[in-house]
Order: structure tokens, then sequence, then C-alpha cells
């Protein structure tokens, strides 16, 4: 509702919420739509951004998080949006320095703006977009998600398996053993590990609405894992004739970066059923809202997310 009540807002108006506001992003890790959503999304408000890389600060000369948070405080910014390679920084870091924190990615642990803007999409694209304005514990009734790819590595995972069943729907966790332990996410209600990726589509599609989320298997996190690529896509690609045999109706996702040719198939990312560019425009929107309930404007709640 927050989302769709900040979007409706006439750009005038949108544009005065947070008029003067300083927002600081402070990235340790690269990043393309989340960095960019987020940092359009404040300016669309009227909040002035800076960005603070690793690779562009003195975090390159082994300033501590918190010391950078205390500089970027004592220069006025009102609110920090983070990405940090290690789990729970972004808790640690509004301990640290009093101020509302995103996160936008901490480690191998959580991206919960994605698992919102994930949602949205879901909704509005099985459902229309009034579906997305009001979400109950029923909104996903019915609905089954088989994420496929690195789950053991992935953030998005484990964010979209926590808020996904909440609503309702069914989530299958689809992948080898080597990228999906059994013990991964440390499963709970509503949510199964499947190895036969055909049998998953199958299932999702069985009873009702189905998507198929596809992740990138990410190599920077595998150091000391073998895996035979040939074999993965053989077995876990979503290309045109799987999605034609197992989940014709099937909606498509990916969080991105998206590696063609190898978790999917260009034209399945492009094809009618990809939801993709939407996730990517509903990002703007989601993360729009957050920065505005984050800093307490337009009668929305302060809040750490």
């Amino acid at each position: 509702a927050a989302t769709a009540r900040v979007e409706r807002m006439p750009h005038g108006e949108r544009a005065r919420m947070l008029a003067g506001r300083r927002v600081a992003l402070l990235f340790y890790e690269s990043s393309t739509r989340t960095r960019t959503s987020f940092e359009l999304a404040a300016k669309s408000l009227g909040a002035t951004t800076t960005l603070v890389s690793d690779k562009s600060s003195s975090i390159e000369k082994g300033e501590s998080l918190k010391d950078t948070g205390l500089t970027l405080r004592a220069l006025g910014a009102e609110c920090i949006i983070l990405r940090h390679p290690a789990s729970g920084a972004p808790f640690l870091l509004a301990r640290m320095t009093g101020l509302p924190v995103l996160n936008a990615g901490d480690g191998m642990h959580a991206h919960p703006s994605q698992a919102l803007l994930d949602l949205r999409t879901i909704l509005t694209r099985l459902y229309g977009a009034e579906r997305a304005v009001t979400v109950t514990a029923e909104s996903l009734r019915g609905v089954t998600v088989v994420i496929t790819g690195d789950i053991l590595h992935s953030r998005v995972a484990r964010s979209n398996a926590m808020l996904l069943p909440k609503l309702g729907a069914k989530v299958v966790l689809c992948g080898p053993e080597e990228l999906l332990p059994e013990d991964a996410l440390g499963l709970g209600s509503g949510v199964e590990i499947a190895r036969d990726f055909d049998a998953a589509l199958r299932q999702a599609v069985a009873h009702g609405p189905g998507v198929a989320m596809m992740l990138r298997i990410q190599k920077e996190r595998l150091a000391g894992m073998e895996l035979d690529l040939g074999d993965y896509i053989a077995r876990y690609q979503l290309n045109g004739e799987r999605m034609a045999a197992c989940a014709p109706g099937a909606l498509v996702m990916h969080p991105g970066p998206m590696i063609r040719g190898l978790e999917i198939a260009g034209d399945v990312a492009d094809g009618p059923q990809s939801a993709v560019e939407d996730q990517v425009r509903n990002g703007l929107a989601v993360r729009t809202a957050l920065l505005v309930r984050a800093l307490g404007a337009g009668g929305f709640e302060s809040v750490t997310v």
C-alpha cells in the first residue's frame, strides 16, 4: 500500500517529500540494479545522495565500518543504504550510528528489498496492480514459486523463502546438492527442496499459478567447489524447450545479474512470460517507499529495514 501511495503521487509532490534530506549509499560490493534504483528513488523524492564505495574511499585503506558510518553521520547523512559482504552488517551499522539503515544486501544473509519487489512483481503479473495494494496472509495462496540455482550463496533466495510462505505461497528450492545442501536455509513451513528441475516445474503449474525464479551461479563465491557447468546447464537451465515441456504458463523471474546461456536462455529471458524488467521497475517503486518510510516522511513510521 505504501508503494502504491507514493507511486501515485504527482511528480511535484513526490519531489518535495525528502527535499533537503541527505542519503548516503555505502556499497562494499558491486551493484547495478539495487544501487541505481535506490539512488534514483532518493533523487525522485528530492533528497541529496552521495555514493561511497570500497574502491574509492578510505575503506580501501582499512577504515572500519563503524568509522565510515560515523563519518557519514558527521557529514550530515540522515539515512544509509548499505551493501556489505558480512551478514548482519546493516544491524551493526544502525546500532553504531543511530541512523536508519536500509539493507541493500548483506553477505549471504538477506536482501529484503529484493524480496519485496519480487512479491510486488508476482502479484501484479498474476493478478493485476490492485492485488498488490493490500497484502494479506492469503495473497499468494495457491501459488508455487520454484527458485533454482545457487541457493547456498543467495541472499535473494533466503529473503524470498522467508517472505513468500507468510503470504500463502509454496516455495520450492531447486538445485544440485553442491549449491543446495539439505540444511541450506534452515527450512521453515511452506519451503521444500527438489533436485529434479523438470519435476519441480511441472509441480509448480499443476494446480495453480507457477513462478520460475532463476538465480545466477555466483562464481566469486565458489572457491574450492567443483561444479560441472555443462551438467548444470543440462539439468537446470531454463530454456524454451524445458518451458514448453514442463511449465508453459509459468512466470519467469530473475533478480540479476543474469548470465544468458548459463542459468537461463536468452529467448526465455526476453520472452512474453519474462518479468525481469518488471522486477527492475518495481524495485524503483519499492525502494522509493522504503526511503520515505525510513526517513519518516509523508506520515510513514520511521524504521530500519
